[in-house]
C-alpha cells in the first residue's frame, strides 16, 4: 500500500502523446483513502527549479526515507489522481 509523503514513480505521457516517460510524484492522499480505493492522489515533482510560485523545494535531506538524486520542487498546481496500477515503484 502506497502511503500519505511516499514518492513514487509513474509513466507521465509526451504532450504528443508519442511515448512517456518515468516522473516521480509525491503521494497527497490519507491512508485511509489510500486503503479504501484503488486510485492515490499525487503531486507533481519537478527537477526544473523555475516558475516556483506554487512549489515548495524538496532535496534528499528533507525526506523520511528514499531519495531524490537532484534537488526538486513539489508542483501544489499539478494535482492529479491516478490508479494504483500505473505506479512503477516506490523510491
Amino acid at each position: 500500500m502506497y502511503k500519505q509523503g511516499d514518492i513514487v514513480l509513474v509513466p507521465v505521457p509526451y504532450s504528443d502523446l508519442t511515448n512517456r516517460k518515468q516522473r516521480p510524484v509525491l503521494v497527497i492522499s490519507n491512508d485511509n483513502y489510500n486503503k479504501m480505493t484503488e486510485d492515490i492522489v499525487v503531486v507533481a515533482i519537478t527537477s526544473q527549479l523555475k516558475d516556483l510560485d506554487y512549489s515548495v523545494v524538496i532535496e534528499s535531506k528533507d525526506l523520511n526515507e528514499g531519495e531524490l538524486k537532484v534537488t526538486s520542487a513539489v508542483r501544489a498546481d499539478k494535482v492529479y489522481t491516478l490508479s494504483k496500477d500505473i505506479v512503477r515503484k516506490k523510491i
